[in-house]
């Protein structure tokens, strides 16, 4: 569902019917009459979808997360708020960025335009820029030919695999978070779909070698062997970017993670 899409057409519908009150119904009107009830309601709702609107395609826009891939960064279930200006201003429901402020950063946890299914929303971590020679070889990461540090964490207990986990520490830029490894999982990757720049990507049964293109963005999961991203499906474009996430607003099942991301 294109959220975006049906409240600039929500938006324009009731600015059409507050513009016709405002300017046009009224005058015709008996003093003291009553507007019809569709007029009245159109135009009452249309400052409050304009100030929602404005948030949302300008501002922030709240996400749910629906998968385990983000553990133990993001959990099921948490809401989350997404800057939708760190990144440029983009025009909203055509996402076309007319205003530069900055660009996605290695470490970022950013929110993207499926790129095999623009209509759906993904969220990952940046891993690799524009131009990155990406590795992801026996599970250790390695970016421009210098791996990436890590220091090994006590074990998680992932409810999703109802298992303690092996965590580590990563650092990836200015950023460190902790990720999930999987001992017993394979190193290749399966089910690789067929992407643009893939000729870009070596594949061997110890993992994924790639080359990012120019305007493009290599994302994986902090569930390293639980997450569908670059490695399957490929890169995201520039144009596929929708913000970064940067705060856990609710999640019902633990108040305590409100706030816990940043």
């Amino acid at each position: 569902m294109n959220f975006a899409l049906i409240l600039f057409v929500l938006l324009v519908i009731t600015c059409v019917l507050w513009v016709a009150d405002r300017f046009f119904a009224r005058k015709r009107r008996a003093p003291g009459s009553p507007a019809p009830w569709w007029v009245e309601w159109g135009a009452s709702f249309f400052p409050v979808i304009l100030v929602v609107f404005f948030l949302r395609s300008f501002l922030v826009e709240p996400f749910k997360i629906p998968s385990g891939s983000m553990i133990p960064t993001l959990l099921v279930g948490d809401f989350i708020l997404v800057n939708k200006f760190d990144y440029g201003i983009r025009l909203p429901v055509i996402n076309k960025k007319i205003i530069e402020i900055g660009e996605p950063q290695r470490g970022d946890v950013m929110v993207f335009r499926y790129p095999p299914d623009p209509s759906m929303d993904y969220i990952k971590r940046v891993v690799g820029l524009p131009g990155d020679r990406v590795e992801y070889i026996d599970k250790r990461l390695t970016i421009n030919g210098v791996p990436v540090a890590v220091t090994k964490q006590d074990d998680y207990l992932n409810t999703d695999r109802l298992h303690f986990s092996p965590r580590y520490l990563e650092k990836l830029g200015n950023v460190e978070h902790s990720i999930l490894i999987e001992d017993d999982a394979p190193a290749y990757v399966p089910q690789v779909l067929d992407f643009p720049g893939r000729e870009g990507c070596t594949y061997t049964r110890s993992g994924v070698s790639c080359t990012v293109p120019a305007g493009h963005y290599f994302m994986m999961g902090d569930n390293r062997d639980a997450s569908s991203d670059s490695r399957v499906w490929g890169f995201v474009p520039e144009e596929n970017i929708v913000g970064k996430a940067f705060f856990i607003w609710f999640n019902f099942d633990n108040l305590k993670r409100i706030g816990s991301f940043h």
